[in-house]
């Protein structure tokens, strides 16, 4: 068990996180910081390219980009990742994607030419909700690391869900999975 805890933190949930929670009365909201978490500290300082902040989210520019743009918007408050999300998360998945979306326009992109979208874990690289925002077009024409996978009524098998879906299997008060959903 502690060698899947080691390699994939993001699917257990963290008794620090919780205790901490407890501990400020409010179970339900996380933590702002978590030690070793790299999108907990981002700053200019560090070699983070930013292109919008405020007190709840920062946008910045994905250092390995997928698309014409790609820029990766997360919150302040660490949250795991896409599956920690719960139906009460949607004005934050809203509040990402806005952003994204801000950044993007001001970055010279229509809205055509947009894509929001999470990995799954355990496919995504760092365990800190972040919300993939892309100006089209994708520099690989394979695409093979941003796959959406749809099937009716909802998502396919997949490691990456649209913005769309996600509202969608929130909304049912589900949890995103790899698995159809």
């Amino acid at each position: 068990m502690s060698f899947l805890r080691r390699w994939f933190p993001s699917w257990f949930p963290s008794a620090d996180r919780d205790e901490e929670a407890a501990l400020a009365g409010q179970i339900n909201l996380p933590p702002a910081y978590v030690k070793g978490c790299i999108f907990c500290d981002v700053r200019k300082e560090k070699g983070f390219n930013i292109v919008h902040e405020n007190d709840d989210l920062i946008v910045f520019k994905d250092r390995a980009p997928a698309a014409s743009e790609h820029l990766l918007v997360i919150p302040r408050h660490h949250l795991a990742s896409v599956k920690a999300l719960r139906k009460q998360d949607i004005f934050l998945v809203r509040n990402l994607e806005a952003a994204g979306a801000e950044a993007l326009t001001s970055l010279g992109f229509a809205p055509s030419d947009q894509r929001f979208g999470f990995h799954i874990p355990p496919f995504n690289s760092i365990s800190h909700l972040h919300l993939h925002a892309f100006g089209l077009p994708y520099r690989s024409r394979l695409n093979w690391q941003f796959p959406v996978a749809v099937k009716t009524g909802g998502k396919g098998l997949s490691w990456f869900v649209e913005v769309g879906q996600v509202y969608d299997i929130l909304g049912k008060d589900r949890e995103v999975t790899v698995l159809p959903c």
